[in-house]
């Protein structure tokens, strides 16, 4: 593999190597990789005869949808994002799209200016070679505030009609990775033709439309770009025989990637299954988490809103769920307990997500993809990450004030 391919800033030496069972898009295999800022080979190995402990190695995990984590949240900006990414890194998470909340256009633009500031400092960290703290930021989600103001779950009440100024405004920031409207709201539907044609994959949630007018609105944007069902099941109407609904629609359609928040709170096991037989090659297992991810239970805010955290659980004063305290590492598990194969988790929790983003260098494990990597015990616990070749560098988390 020629070494030009290798992410800037890769220390010069031979290629690093890392044996264990490989888990593969097909099925897991015993091997060894070996990889510098990219992944130079895999091959297999003839299965050890000692009966120890496993060690499994998957690609990193992308996570497509995160407000927050230990401490940090996006809307803090860029000091918010970094905390983050640090806290989501120590959980095999590599890649990520830090989440927005709708909030006063102002503190939106703030936000996704924080976003781009730590995107530009982590490519100066890797050109000059500096071992990653924290998962790559890819860009932004824009949740909101395009989005119905009947449809708000635990997004404050700050809506906005996306004239053609707003989408300028967002894409003159050059973040935007992914939004998330509702077509009902006007002026979404022109709205999402300018965003896909600028390459941002356009979600739908949110949302009070019903399922013929959402499967209206996603044949207009297929020929475009990139569909994503933002949190599956969630802040959208159910599934009946004879009222489909968004959810419906969405699973419906054959180019959509369904996020699905796999938390045991927000997603119920057999819903995952439908999302999994609807769309076997496209589910999506995402965090939806919020700052106090990683942070155990306790008091909390999202959104300027007070959150109670108990049992792994998220609620707003009401009994609303406020977003969650996943992280990627647990949503495999709980996927994996729930019968899904580990080769089927991974691929939802790295593959798909590269795929809805239009990611062509990362998301499995094979030559020339990015050395993105998370290194799991028996019982898929983390032991290690490796974001492009080098391994994560012990950062102690300070949580930051809100």
């Amino acid at each position: 593999m020629s070494e030009a391919l290798a992410p800037a800033g890769f220390p010069p030496g031979p290629p690093l190597g890392l044996a264990g069972w490989l888990v593969l898009p097909g099925g897991i295999q015993y091997g060894r990789l070996s990889f510098r800022g990219t992944i130079e080979a895999v091959d297999a190995l003839p299965e050890p005869l000692e009966t120890g402990p496993r060690r499994y190695i998957l690609p990193g995990f992308i996570d497509t949808h995160v407000h927050g984590g230990g401490g940090g949240d996006t809307m803090d900006g860029a000091a918010g994002v970094q905390t983050l990414a640090r806290l989501h890194a120590r959980c095999g998470t590599t890649s990520l799209l830090p989440t927005t909340m709708t909030n006063p256009w102002d503190r939106v633009l703030a936000a996704l200016r924080g976003v781009r500031d730590v995107m530009r400092l982590q490519a100066e960290q890797r050109a000059q070679g500096q071992a990653p703290s924290a998962a790559q930021v890819l860009g932004a989600h824009l949740e909101g505030p395009f989005i119905s103001p009947g449809r708000l779950g635990a997004q404050p009440p700050c809506t906005l009609e996306p004239t053609p100024e707003l989408v300028q405004e967002v894409l003159a920031l050059d973040c935007v990775r992914a939004v998330t409207l509702a077509p009902e709201v006007p002026g979404v539907p022109a709205a999402a033709h300018t965003l896909a044609g600028a390459g941002v994959r356009i979600g739908v949630g949110h949302t009070r439309a019903d399922g013929p007018a959402t499967a209206a609105f996603l044949e207009a944007l297929a020929p475009l770009g990139r569909l994503a069902a933002t949190h599956l099941f969630n802040a959208m109407g159910g599934i009946e025989g004879r009222q489909p609904g968004p959810a419906g629609a969405l699973l419906a359609h054959p180019a959509v990637f369904p996020e699905v928040i796999f938390d045991l709170q927000h997603v119920h096991p057999l819903s995952l299954q439908l999302a999994r037989a609807a769309c076997p090659d496209r589910v999506m297992l995402i965090t939806d988490a919020m700052r106090a991810a990683g942070l155990g239970d306790g008091e909390s805010e999202l959104g300027g809103q007070g959150v109670t955290v108990r049992g792994g659980r998220a609620t707003l004063a009401d009994g609303t769920l406020a977003g969650s305290v996943l992280t990627m590492d647990q949503a495999l598990r709980n996927a994996v307990a729930a019968g899904v194969p580990l080769h089927e988790a991974s691929r939802m929790a790295s593959a798909h997500p590269a795929r809805s983003l239009g990611l062509t260098d990362r998301g499995e494990l094979r030559g020339g993809q990015r050395a993105d990597l998370v290194v799991l015990d028996e019982t898929l616990q983390v032991l290690s990450v490796y974001i492009g070749g080098q391994q994560l560098a012990p950062v102690p988390l300070a949580p930051i004030s809100p």
